[in-house]
């Protein structure tokens, strides 16, 4: 067989040379596949420390890996990368097809996003690898990380704006505790005012009838007194005593024709009044009937003069009236003023500074082509071609032994 196979090598070697020039003249015919991969890791923990420290948006570096994951495999996304990068697919679309189309075509056929998450053992971290194969004449490469970067912001941008609605809403919510602070205040202090006021007018008012039922207790007891100064009086002058007297004053004026004589009368009785006599108890009364008030005869009725005086004006309501600034009397409002400047710091976070993933490894023009596989062909052609060969001399050897033998026989 070695024999027949050396004897047929200029055919052997023309077919395998003839499979292995159609063989590479079809991979120089048909449109050349390539590929390129990125890789994407969580970030560290300091990455999102400004972000978690915020007290109002939590985020761990998983969780945003696997958020740029979804967005990378989101449709609006991919739209979203297409409308704003129209120049990179100008060799992508088709006759008759949409840019979307033909994008998505490509995404959907050549886009792998491969998600592997840690293991149990945490001796790996969870990443995500992306794999696009596209026609010669694309610039996968920039296709590729411009398409990540996108998905990053769009990504970011929403988690900026959930962070905004979250301290819009938080910020509403203290401010309604602000004004109910406020209306408290305002109730307060107005029930504050009503309170002393109403005081001031229950003082008033007792002190009005305090000054009514002194006056008319004045007025009865000087009545009283004057009833008692004329009872005296009618005494005094049927007992004949003009001048001031005393019981036993009295007695000795009727002995007569005795020489003068000095007593001392000490007696714990009180000596009625008719003793006055009669000119001064008239000069009494006569005082007492002319008089037309006795509030000088009472020192409380100066002392309640004074005091409604004092009521006229309350110095605290006109202080409580006159406050300008009243934001810094109301109460518990410190911690929740701190709590709005805090989210005012954290609303003005610069969110192109946070990174969300980190990229391991972006994607690089690569160095050839994955279809077609040039050297592979070209080896299969050549194999395939010397096999034909070797195939059609041993048949044709066969053919002519066998000729050979029927042509002996006859």
């Amino acid at each position: 067989m070695s024999k027949l196979i050396w004897q047929g090598r200029r055919l052997i070697l023309l077919l395998g040379t003839l499979f292995g020039l159609s063989a590479y003249a079809y991979t120089r015919l048909i449109t050349s596949e390539y590929q390129v991969t990125s890789v994407l890791r969580p970030v560290a923990l300091n990455a999102l420390d400004a972000l978690n420290r915020s007290g109002v948006y939590t985020l761990p570096p998983d969780k945003a890996l696997t958020r740029v994951g979804s967005a990378l495999e989101s449709y609006g996304v991919r739209s979203g990368f297409i409308r704003a990068n129209q120049a990179l697919f100008s060799n992508v679309q088709r006759p008759g097809v949409t840019m979307e189309q033909s994008f998505e075509s490509l995404i959907r056929s050549s886009l792998k996003v491969i998600t592997s998450a840690p293991d149990k053992a945490g001796f790996s971290s969870a990443l995500i690898h992306l794999e696009l194969s596209y026609p010669e004449g694309v610039d996968g490469a920039r296709i590729l990380n411009s398409f990540v970067e996108y998905a990053i912001e769009v990504e970011r941008k929403k988690i900026e704006a959930d962070l905004n609605i979250i301290i819009e809403n938080r910020l509403a919510e203290l401010g309604d505790s602000i004004d109910a602070a406020r209306t408290e205040y305002d109730v307060s202090k107005q029930a504050r005012i009503a309170i002393l006021l109403e005081n001031d007018a229950v003082q008033r008012s007792q002190l009005q009838d305090e000054l009514v039922a002194l006056r008319k207790q004045l007025r009865v007891g000087r009545m009283d007194r004057i009833a008692q100064l004329k009872e005296a009086i009618d005494i005094a002058q049927s007992l004949g005593i003009q001048k001031p007297t005393t019981p036993s004053g009295l007695a000795e004026s009727s002995r007569v024709g005795e020489g003068p004589t000095m007593y001392t009368e000490i007696n714990n009785q009180q000596i009625p009044l008719y003793f006055m006599g009669v000119e001064i108890l008239k000069a009494e009364r006569s005082a007492l009937l002319k008089r037309n008030s006795d509030d000088f005869t009472e020192a409380r009725i100066a002392h309640i003069a004074r005091e409604m005086w004092m009521l006229q004006n309350n110095r605290e309501v006109e202080v409580l009236e006159r406050r300008e600034n009243e934001e810094v009397f109301l109460s518990g409002v410190q911690p929740i003023r701190a709590e709005i400047a805090r989210l005012g710091k954290v609303g003005s976070l610069e969110f192109s500074s946070i990174q969300l993933v980190s990229v391991d490894r972006k994607a690089l023009e690569p160095l050839g082509p994955i279809k077609p596989k040039m050297n592979l062909l070209v080896l299969l052609g050549v194999v395939f071609g010397t096999a034909t060969g070797a195939l059609i001399v041993l048949i044709r050897n066969s053919m002519a032994a066998r000729r050979v033998e029927s042509l002996g026989g006859g």
